[in-house]
Formats: C-alpha cells, sequence, structure tokens
C-alpha cells in the first residue's frame, strides 16, 4: 500500500498450467496386443475342440517346437511333416473348419472310420466264442451218446480258421470204409447219422473233405486217390443226408487224397484217412461262396468230360441221391 497516494496495491499471482506432452497412443498398440493374443489363445481352445486326434497332436507338436528348422522335433506325429518336424496337418482340418457342415465334421469321419475295424473285431471275437461254445456242446454230446461211445478216439475236435473242425479218422483196425472202397462201413454211418443231428442245430453252413494215405490207388485206370477222396466225402455227405441234416447246410464237398496228411511224419499211417466235417464261420463261408461266384464267371463252358480233380478245389460231384 502507498502512504503517499493513499491508494492500494493490490497483486494477483497466477498458477500455471503445466501442458503434458503427447504421449503417441502407445495403450492402443497394446490394447491390440492384448486382444490378438486372447483371439488366438481362444482360437487354439476351439481346434483343440473340434479338431482329431492327429490334429490335436500337430498343434501340441507345433507349440512344443515352433523352429523353422524341419525336423528338429523331438517326436513328430504322424502326417506330413512341416517346419520345426511338425505336422501341417492341424491347418488343413477340412470340415472341423468347415461351418456350411458343422464343426466336428473330421472328428466325426475319423470316428466312423474306427467304427468299422471295431465292428469286425467284435464280430470276430463273438464267432470264436460261439463256436468254442459248440465245441463244448459236442464234446457233451458225444459223452452222453451210447453210438458215439465206441468211437471217441476216432473223432477229433479243433477250432481252425475256418470253424469248428470235425475229423473222424482210421484206426488200424476199425477203418471208415472198406479198402479202396468209397463203402461207409455201417459204424461209420451210425457215427454220421449222430453227427447230423447236431450240425442241424446249428446256423453253420459246413464242408465236407474226403483225405486218403499216400498209398497208390490200384484199380480202375484214370481212378486214382483224388477221385476216391472225393467219393468218400460224397458218401458222408449223403449220410449226414438220411441221418436228417438239412441239405441246404452243405456248402462245399471236397477231395484232396494224400495232399494233406493228418501225420506229415508218416504219411502212410491209417490215421491220415480220414473225413473232415468243418462247420464254417460266417467269414468263411462268404469267402466260399464268392471264390465260387468268381470261378463261375471265369470258367469257360464245361466240356463234355469232366477234367480231372484238382488239388484245394471243390471236386465234382456225381449226381446221386442223397
Amino acid at each position: 500500500m502507498s502512504e503517499e497516494g493513499g491508494e492500494q496495491l493490490i497483486i494477483v499471482r497466477r498458477a500455471r498450467r503445466k501442458k503434458h506432452g503427447h504421449h503417441g497412443g502407445a495403450w492402443k498398440v497394446a490394447y491390440a496386443d492384448f486382444v490378438t493374443a486372447m483371439m488366438a489363445f481362444f482360437l487354439v481352445m476351439w481346434l483343440i475342440g473340434v479338431g482329431t486326434r492327429e490334429q490335436r497332436a500337430a498343434i501340441s507338436e507345433y507349440f512344443k517346437n515352433p523352429s523353422m528348422v524341419q525336423g528338429n522335433a523331438t517326436v513328430a506325429p504322424p502326417g506330413k511333416m512341416g517346419p520345426g518336424g511338425a505336422s501341417d496337418s492341424a491347418i488343413k482340418l477340412g470340415g472341423a473348419m468347415d461351418m456350411a457342415h458343422g464343426p466336428g465334421k473330421d472328428r466325426r469321419a475319423a470316428q466312423k472310420a474306427e467304427v468299422p475295424k471295431d465292428v469286425e473285431k467284435l464280430a470276430r471275437d463273438k464267432e470264436k466264442q460261439r463256436l468254442e461254445d459248440l465245441m463244448e456242446q459236442l464234446h457233451a454230446a458225444i459223452d452222453k451218446s451210447q453210438a458215439l461211445e465206441p468211437f471217441k478216439d476216432q473223432l477229433l475236435l479243433d477250432i481252425t480258421p475256418e470253424g469248428l473242425r470235425i475229423q473222424i479218422v482210421d484206426k488200424q483196425n476199425r477203418p471208415m470204409f472198406d479198402t479202396g472202397s468209397a463203402t461207409l462201413k455201417p459204424y461209420t454211418t451210425a457215427i454220421l447219422h449222430e453227427l447230423a443231428t447236431f450240425i442241424d442245430e446249428a446256423p453253420n453252413k459246413i464242408s465236407i473233405t474226403g483225405h486218403t494215405d499216400d498209398a497208390q490207388y490200384i484199380g480202375d485206370q484214370g481212378y486214382s486217390n483224388w477221385e476216391l477222396s472225393a467219393d468218400r466225402a460224397n458218401a458222408a455227405r449223403r449220410a449226414l443226408l438220411s441221418g436228417g441234416l438239412v441239405s441246404d447246410k452243405i456248402a462245399r464237398v471236397v477231395g484232396l487224397a494224400a495232399s494233406v496228411p493228418f501225420d506229415k511224419g508218416d504219411p502212410s499211417d491209417p490215421i491220415n484217412r480220414r473225413i473232415s466235417i468243418i462247420m464254417m464261420t460266417k467269414q468263411a463261408q462268404d469267402a466260399a461262396l464268392s471264390q465260387e461266384e468268381g470261378e463261375t464267371m471265369v470258367t469257360p463252358p464245361t466240356p463234355a468230360v469232366p477234367p480231372v480233380n484238382a488239388a484245394m478245389h471243390a471236386t465234382p460231384v456225381a449226381p446221386s441221391a442223397p
């Protein structure tokens, strides 16, 4: 305040505003990185949810080894190799990313591809169990049958890839047929009649095979063990039919002569002379049927004179009443 003029001097102090420097929008970059990372995370989680097992393995392998050098991965999943040794199948998701067909299409296709294998294995296991049950039932039937009691040592049962095999074998003092003949002994007919009842109750079709030993057949010119084994198999077929077996159950009659001996160490042993009846599996039955259909398509017209029987092929059977 001035004393001379009597006037009061007023001084006003004003605070200065500090100006902030321009930050350049760095927060936008950080936010964009965060959003990108979250989008990538959820994309990976979605792929894991809808991808197949191979695709998930490829994704896992990529994150374990994202190297650009091919083959550096410690364990490479199956499929085409991409950078770093990881499979590139994760990129080719096909139906899994095809929203028009719905997510998870590849996974469902893979599951469908695996189903037939599981079903086929289950069917084989079920068929094997059924054959084992049939064999136990047949063992029990033989034990209870008075007619078969004397011939237990001539009835051999086992399971082969084709089905349940019943073999009726010769013994030194108890042959099934007359020597060099296809005429059944009375007790052989009785055995086949007893077996016919059991075989007819099962759903399986059967294959009948005749076998001989390696002794050369002495008789009519042109007639050999091949014809003899086929005639004996056909005689067994007639006996089974007369015992009550339905003719539709017989799928094949075969003569193999001495080509498949029971005792390979002694081809002349009487046990090699036998009749083999196989209760066929569904797979063996279908294979036999398809083989016959294929042969029918490619076989030329049958000549006037039937050809000589060949090994491992169904033998032509002369027409005769069952």
